[in-house]
């Protein structure tokens, strides 16, 4: 089923309404969908480089908004729709522990799950689940999905076809050490 999903993905960057499918992925991800828009913006870019930053601007804001419908499942109906979700992702046993610990590290949970290839959408419930503040919940998503697909946007713009490879099989993980350093910076700093 997920390579079905996948290849469907793939085949609607070369749709004439490839940006409002951008959309409709982009908003799905962030709450229930399973293929990230990456997959999508990557074709749309290397087809139309000078429309790299509105496409990315679109998965942004379609994201973000989607991230909202995580939190207000999260919210209002995590027995019903968000347990589910996250039981099929393989994350409910986990879900006490980290609700007691999670408003702890919510921003920095919301940074990483934004950038990082770490579910968004268990973030997203989560955050609605544990109560974490809306507005810092938005703010910090903008900013992590900001950053991770205007970076893929200018990559893609900048370099072209050649940095496709790289995006698909390491950006994830540079994001991942770039959050991993950030953090343990912030750390020592705390320590000193």
């Amino acid at each position: 089923m997920i390579r079905a999903l996948y290849d469907w993905t793939i085949r609607m960057a070369e749709h004439p309404r490839a940006l409002w499918v951008l959309a409709v992925v982009s908003f799905a991800e962030s709450s229930v969908f399973p293929i990230p828009p990456d997959v999508l913006m990557i074709p749309m870019i290397l087809a139309a480089p000078s429309r790299a930053f509105l496409i990315a601007g679109v998965a942004l804001v379609s994201s973000v908004l989607g991230g909202m419908a995580g939190y207000a499942i999260g919210a209002f109906a995590y027995e019903s729709l968000g347990q589910p979700i996250l039981a099929a992702l393989g994350k409910a046993e986990a879900m006490e522990t980290f609700n007691t610990r999670f408003n702890d590290f919510g921003f920095w949970a919301v940074l990483t799950a934004g950038v990082t290839p770490f579910p968004y959408k268990v973030i997203t419930i989560m955050s609605g689940w544990t109560s974490m503040p809306l507005g810092i919940f938005i703010a910090t998503s903008i900013l992590a999905r900001g950053l991770r697909f205007f970076l893929v946007a200018w990559l893609l713009w900048k370099y072209g076809a050649p940095i496709r490879d790289f995006i698909e099989k390491r950006l994830g993980l540079m994001f991942t050490l770039f959050v991993i350093l950030l953090v343990g910076g912030f750390a020592v700093l705390k320590l000193l």
